[in-house]
Parts: C-alpha cells; structure tokens; sequence
C-alpha cells in the first residue's frame, strides 16, 4: 500500500512548473509544443517535465555556449539528477518531476544517463563508429522520453515502448546534426561517426565549409535518408495498444519526418500546417 499512499499524496500536493521553465519546455510552434498540446490527458505534466529537462541542456550543448560554462552547469546537472534518483531533488524542474503521481514508482537514473550524454557531447567526445549513435541519441533521448511514458501510465509492452523512442531518438539526432553541423564543427566538435566520414573522404575543413563540397552533400543526404527511416520506424514501432496514450510520440515522428522532407515554409504557413498534422495524427491514434 506505501506506493499508492505516495501517489495519491503527490496527486494532491503537485505544484505547476514555473512559467519561465514551462516556455522554454514548449516553446508554441515548435514539434514539442504540439506533441505536449495534443498529447493524452495523464502525460501532459511528464512530458512537460522532460521536455523541460531537455530545453536547459540543449541550451548548454549549444556551440554558442561557453564550453566552460556549459561543464560546469553540466555538471551540477549530473549531481542533481543523482539527488532526484535519490528523491532528494533541489531545481524547480527536478522537483516538479519528483512530484507527479507515478514518481515513487519509477526510476530517474536514466536522466543521470541522458545528462552526462550531453557532457559527453560539450566535451567533444566524437562517435568513432557508426553503431555507436543509436546507444547516444537513446540515452540522450530516447530513454527520457521513454521515462515520460512511464510517469504517465503502466506501460504494457515495455519492448514496443522503447522501440518507438529508439528511433524517434536517432532520428533527432540525425536531424539536428544536418541542422547545425557547421557551427559544431566550427567549435571543434564532430556531430557524425568518425568511420564514417573517414569512408566518404570528408574532413573537418569539409565539414566548416559553406557551401558544403559535393562529396560532403552526399554524405549529407545518406544521413537525412536514414534519419526519415528512423522516424518512420518510430511510427510503426509503437504498438496499437499503445498508441492513444503514447500519441506524442507519433506526433513527434510526423512533425520530424515532415521538417526533414519539406524544409521551412514562411512561419505563418508552417504553423498552421504541423498544427493540423499533429491533430490529425493524433485523432489517427484512437483506436
């Protein structure tokens, strides 16, 4: 009876998150805003929680951060996650989380995981293998959004589950390394697996090249192939027992997918559209 006593004491005493943490989770317009807007009633906090999570430390892994600054930060990072593994959390973000209903059921070490990927990151640690980004883009993604599903709800095939943020996490990862590769190589860092670009003949001074040499720009389009796989994958992964609940995480994928293959409308236009695709992905998601 102990757990269900705290979930039913956190149901009382939950507390909303901070406006500030709460714009910069879901900034409106963007993938996560939709998916956290359209998402089922009872995953709404989690998922604001870890989108909240996520926004402070893709802030710190940014090129345009200090790396000084975003170690230091990162670090105090790494031993909050560790207090709210241990139910001692301190930061508004760790607290809100520490507080949700499922809290005393879960385990948190995975944001201690997913926050010392980014470490990894801001420190310039490159992929040496091109199997190596899946187990990256899964801790630094992928296993925080799989934790939102379990501070939601009983997850009944655990298996599916993870299936579906595997991909939708290497997809991300892909996507946002075509993004801003060049500012990261202009800092020193190498977003792409190092074999990989050993085998396609590209350097670092291809890679801080605009325009990007022709040998870079296939490369380039391998990498925007396999990530619009993955977030297909994502989509098939989840399994239809799951799919109402877990509808965020479709969404996530069609706004993904739709970014990667049809680029940036004027604002306006592009606001209306992937609101009404994540609508209409989600209402698809009812049995």
């Amino acid at each position: 009876m102990a757990p269900l006593n705290a979930i039913r004491r956190a149901r009382t005493a939950l507390k909303p998150l901070d406006a500030t943490y709460q714009s910069r989770a879901v900034p409106p317009g963007t993938a996560r805003y939709w998916s956290w807007l359209f998402a089922a009633a009872e995953s709404r906090a989690p998922l604001l929680g870890i989108y909240a999570l996520g926004a402070e430390w893709q802030a710190l892994t940014d090129p345009a951060t200090e790396p000084g600054v975003a170690r230091l930060k990162l670090a105090w990072w790494q031993e909050e996650m560790r207090r709210l593994a241990a139910r001692a959390a301190v930061h508004p973000i760790s607290a809100f989380l520490a507080g949700l209903p499922r809290a005393p059921l879960v385990d948190f070490v995975p944001l201690l995981t997913a926050v010392d990927a980014a470490a990894a990151e801001v420190g310039g640690a490159p992929l040496e293998h091109a199997a190596d980004l899946e187990p990256h883009a899964e801790a630094l993604w992928g296993d925080p959004l799989a934790l939102a599903s379990r501070l939601a709800a009983d997850v009944p095939e655990e298996a599916g589950l993870r299936a579906c943020t595997r991909a939708l996490a290497a997809a991300d990862y892909l996507a946002r390394s075509l993004r801003d590769y060049r500012r990261q190589a202009r800092v020193g860092r190498v977003p792409f697996a190092i074999d990989e670009l050993m085998t396609a003949g590209v350097g670092n001074d291809d890679l801080a090249a605009d325009p990007p040499p022709p040998h870079l720009r296939s490369y380039l389009e391998v990498l925007r192939e396999r990530s619009a796989r993955y977030y297909e994958l994502a989509a098939q992964a989840l399994p239809r027992a799951q799919r109402a609940e877990g509808r965020h995480l479709l969404v996530l994928a069609a706004l993904g997918l739709t970014h990667l293959n049809r680029g940036a409308p004027p604002r306006g236009r592009r606001r209306l559209r992937d609101m009404l695709l994540a609508w209409t992905t989600a209402r698809r998601a009812h049995p």
